[in-house]
């Protein structure tokens, strides 16, 4: 076989095998995994690592993009420990889908959810405030626990 002919045959190979070589990493510890599935049991994990449970299903379309949404949550970190809460419906978080108006673990998981759902979501640091934090409340690295509600969805 022609050489040149084998090493694009073995490219092209390599190029489709790429996404079945690059294995989802996975984003927490195993003591954090081994302290998530005892309080969790039967969370559920996304392709970029979150974890969550589906408290009460929703109905309707998912946000998307630009979408301006209403949340109630209680966010805490992993100990347990309440850093932020939001529950007064009056005075929901309020902002546009997938603009980077919050955490990239928030954007990515509001859009799998549907107006009326409640979940549990765990987000790891990386998908939170990563290794800077937000001082003093969230340590550097912590990973998130929201107990999260959406309530209203405005089409962009």
């Amino acid at each position: 076989m022609n050489p040149l002919l084998r090493l694009f045959l073995f490219t092209a190979l390599l190029a489709l095998s790429g996404p079945l070589l690059h294995a989802q990493r996975e984003l927490l510890t195993p003591d954090q995994i081994e302290y998530v599935n005892k309080t969790w049991p039967h969370t559920k994990k996304t392709s970029t690592g979150m974890r969550y449970l589906v408290e009460k299903e929703g109905a309707g379309e998912h946000p998307k993009p630009g979408d301006e949404v209403s949340v109630l949550y209680v966010g805490k970190l992993l100990s347990g420990e309440k850093f932020d809460e939001q529950l007064d419906p009056a005075h929901a978080l309020v902002f546009r889908v997938a603009r980077g108006a919050v955490i990239e673990g928030w954007d990515q998981i509001i859009q799998d959810m549907r107006k009326g759902e409640k979940r549990t979501v765990i987000i790891p640091s990386s998908l939170a405030y990563g290794s800077r934090g937000q001082a003093p409340r969230i340590p550097r690295d912590a990973v998130l626990v929201f107990e999260m509600e959406l309530i209203d969805i405005k089409p962009e």
